[in-house]
């Protein structure tokens, strides 16, 4: 009897969660598709689907075709029905000819947070360039720069010299709120302003509050060319950005991202997420790079999809008090609103970066993260 109960909920678990997707797609979905060039995955899914990040739920891998869950121009997409279900895949695939398979999302917009950029724990103890051949204050592709801290490197080892750019940090936590600072540093790797830095680290050092990490960009790959006692010689490789004294030394390590994800929502996210720092600018929107305050450790990985929302401040009756001390004691907050999506394409242990899929209003530091179909 029991196992007639489980088969029966099962089923039914099954047939919600089928009409559940068929409710998901779009009033105008199209019955077959034609990839074009320039089309991203997160483009294709929202052709088919209110909700882009459904798509692992209704595509479908041909084992007919070559690569199954790579996706080229030319390609036809098909929507089918098998045994009730809602279903996609590829049913012709043309030759491909130098051609790609399309990105998740646009790689123009996150290229530079894929090769240039990373985040590292700790950067005081890296090894750093304490001078530049000839007095110079920058160096370049073809001179000479003189690092300490590298004597267990041999000749002809290569680094990629990076300079820390912000540093990420919790400064309270009380399980919801979860307070996060970005504080942006000067090539020394100190903070800008110093009051905020001592800000900073008087808000972590309190409280048993936690650094989240440093932002490091890439300048130019050198190459090892001579030791001696702390100070070794390198040579600058590439023409990159400038170098500079201060500028940190990590190993260099091939392909250290990965390329291929898929839009789709997250199994649980921690109290008190938020977005922590948006690139280029205090506010962001659609295609905007943001910093997100959780990692890998919280179970972030590459193709989650967030609901963006603006804290709802706590506003004073005015209408109710007369005076104004009786109206900010009797203030009352105000739902949160919605902003956006953003999809995570890049996991470190602590920190993520997603990429700004869609927004109806301005994406700011603080906002908060939440199931991606919570609005």
């Amino acid at each position: 009897m029991l196992k007639r109960l489980l088969a029966v909920f099962a089923v039914a678990l099954l047939t919600l969660a089928t009409y559940a997707v068929a409710q998901d797609l779009r009033p105008d979905h199209p019955s077959t598709y034609t990839v074009r060039k320039g089309d991203t995955l997160w483009d294709i899914a929202t052709r088919f689907l209110t909700k882009p990040w459904l798509w692992p739920e209704i595509w479908q891998a041909n084992p007919q075709i070559a690569n199954p869950h790579r996706i080229y121009p030319g390609d036809v997409i098909s929507l089918a029905y098998l045994d009730g279900e809602a279903r996609l895949q590829v049913t012709e695939r043309q030759p491909q000819i130098n051609e790609y398979p399309i990105s998740p999302i646009p790689l123009a917009q996150i290229e530079p947070f894929l090769r240039d950029l990373r985040i590292l724990e700790r950067v005081d103890d890296l090894p750093y360039v304490i001078s530049l051949d000839e007095g110079r204050l920058r160096g370049a592709a073809g001179q000479l720069i003189y690092v300490r801290g590298l004597q267990d490197a041999h000749n002809g080892d290569t680094y990629a010299v990076v300079r820390p750019t912000v540093r990420y940090a919790r400064i309270d936590d009380d399980g919801e709120t979860r307070r996060t600072r970005a504080t942006d540093l000067d090539w020394r790797g100190k903070a800008e302003h110093g009051i905020e830095w001592a800000k900073t680290w008087r808000d972590v050092a309190s409280g048993g509050k936690e650094p989240l990490g440093y932002e490091v960009m890439t300048q130019a790959r050198a190459q090892v060319i001579a030791i001696e006692g702390e100070a070794a010689s390198l040579l600058v490789l590439d023409e990159g950005r400038d170098i500079r004294e201060g500028d940190r030394l990590v190993a260099v390590t091939p392909q250290p991202y990965d390329l291929e994800f898929v839009p789709h929502p997250p199994r649980a996210i921690p109290a008190g997420a938020r977005v922590m720092a948006v690139a280029d600018g205090i506010n962001g929107g659609s295609l905007s790079v943001v910093a997100l305050s959780m990692g890998a450790r919280e179970g972030v990985e590459n193709g989650q999809v967030y609901s963006i929302w603006g804290e709802g401040p706590k506003v004073p009756d005015r209408v109710k008090h007369g005076t104004y001390s009786g109206a900010v004691w009797d203030s009352t907050k105000v739902p949160d609103a919605f902003s956006g999506h953003v999809m995570v394409f890049r996991t470190f242990d602590k920190v993520s970066y997603g990429l700004v899929m869609d927004g109806v209003r301005q994406v700011r530091p603080g906002n908060l993260l939440k199931q991606p179909d919570s609005y």
